[in-house]
């Protein structure tokens, strides 16, 4: 399996147990805190499978990066987290940065 896809599921996994972990109000909620602990229990054993293939510091980076760029996105549209200027371009920053190691960095490669 691509291990890139790999990576993104868990990014995609992080992120649903992030939303959820608001939604939980504190793990007063049963099945968002449920949610939560699958999420987050599917995005590390799919980092882990990245791993085997992808260098830890770069799987960390797009992790990281993707995910706060993602989360932030779901709390503007879910939430109604406002989003200013300096962090509408913090957030392209960090969707640069992880643009710039996947296409130039040769520790991305494969």
């Amino acid at each position: 399996m691509n291990p890139w896809l790999l990576l993104a599921v868990a990014i995609g996994s992080e992120v649903v147990a992030t939303s959820a972990l608001k939604a939980s109000d504190g793990f007063t909620r049963l099945w968002p805190a449920l949610i939560v602990v699958a999420g987050y229990a599917v995005s590390f054993f799919f980092m882990a499978l990245a791993l085997r293939y992808i260098p830890i510091g770069i799987v960390y980076a797009v992790w990281a990066g993707v995910g706060i760029v993602l989360i932030a996105s779901v709390g503007w549209l879910l939430f109604g987290q406002q989003l200013d200027l300096p962090a509408l371009a913090g957030m392209l920053l960090i969707v640069s940065g992880v643009v710039v190691i996947r296409v130039f960095s040769k520790a991305a490669d494969l």
